[in-house]
């Protein structure tokens, strides 16, 4: 259907009939009944008035007062009309939520949880009938105090039933009293926990038979909507992520963040040197020939080093020397030993 065709378009046009009608009017002229669709256009457009004693004679009203009514009148729909045209993607958003969920709880082996309290409330009951292992991986940060304390007792409980439990968090979650105070706690029942400084995915995986992964298919969901996961294959997959995670992660006992060394503790060249070779993964009997000292020497120097920052492993102090800021200088200020 075109404009044309359509009555609501129609009636925004003064009719031809409606025209001559008014000029007719503006010369004093009376109206008949055949006139009447004609009149009522110039009524809609207050384009003239009645006098209920006179009704067949119309009285002609200013067209420029009138065109600016008609105007103001249309704009108003327009706006109105534009306000209804924003609400459609609120509601069709909200709407696919439920769509999304119906849709993929058949048959896929998964559950699309959009509720923050669906979620917990799911996440709690598989907790709960946990028999051999807890596997979870928190990248968002520290928890709150009252989440850690709802899960203190759920987590304890596991514990009891003998189930292991893993959780790995984020480097930053050092840095928070309340979540070193809960490692603190847990891992004196048993449970283990590492913090990883590069990015991983959030999970929970329980007895390897259910997880619970962050959404990535429902688009505009909510930040904390969630797939509770019960097709086998993918469980064991999302456990393997975890694993592959954990086995890079730094072992954690809630102890907080070690402190940078003090600025009058400078490294010497020679160490600055070992630092480099270490981290480009050059052979240590190399180094100490370029550097002409002994492996002896070499291996007190690294002892040093790995003190200094508090690591057990040259991986973890290659870690370090590339997050330390001695690293970006030249170190000519400092000693040869």
């Amino acid at each position: 259907m075109t404009e044309k065709d359509d009555p609501a378009c129609r009636k925004r046009e003064l009719s031809a009939d409606a025209t001559a009608l008014y000029a007719r009017v503006t010369r004093g002229e009376r109206v008949g009944p055949e006139d009447g669709p004609a009149l009522r256009e110039l009524l809609a457009w207050r384009l003239v008035t009645v006098d209920p004693d006179l009704p067949d004679l119309p009285i002609a009203l200013d067209p420029q007062e009138a065109g600016r009514r008609r105007l103001d009148d249309e704009l108003r729909e327009m706006a109105a009309r534009a306000a209804r045209m924003a609400a459609i993607p609120d509601v069709t958003d909200e709407l696919s939520l439920h769509f999304e969920r119906a849709k993929w709880r058949s048959g896929s082996g998964s559950e699309f949880l959009a509720e923050p309290e669906q979620v917990n409330a799911r996440v709690g009951e598989a907790i709960s009938q946990a028999e051999t292992e807890l596997l979870t991986a928190q990248p968002c940060g520290p928890r709150t105090r009252e989440h850690l304390d709802a899960a203190v007792g759920r987590d304890a409980r596991a514990l009891a039933r003998g189930a292991s439990l893993r959780t790995l968090y984020r480097d930053g979650a050092r840095d928070d009293p309340s979540t070193r105070e809960w490692a603190t706690v847990m891992t004196a029942r048993g449970a283990q926990f590492r913090t990883l400084a590069a990015p991983f995915q959030r999970c929970v995986v329980v007895d390897r038979r259910q997880a619970f992964i962050s959404d990535h298919v429902v688009e505009g969901s909510p930040k904390h909507a969630a797939w509770h996961v019960m097709d086998r294959a993918l469980v064991a997959f999302i456990a393997e992520s975890f694993e592959d995670a954990w086995r890079r992660a730094d072992i954690w006992h809630g102890d907080p963040r070690r402190a940078v060394p003090a600025e009058g503790a400078g490294l010497t060249r020679r160490q600055r040197e070992i630092l480099i070779d270490t981290a480009a993964g050059i052979d240590q009997r190399i180094t100490a020939r370029r550097l002409s000292i002994g492996l002896r020497t070499l291996t007190k120097e690294l002892g040093v080093l790995r003190a200094r920052w508090g690591v057990s492993t040259l991986a973890a102090l290659s870690y370090q020397w590339a997050l330390s800021a001695e690293r970006l200088t030249d170190g000519t200020d400092r000693p040869e030993e």
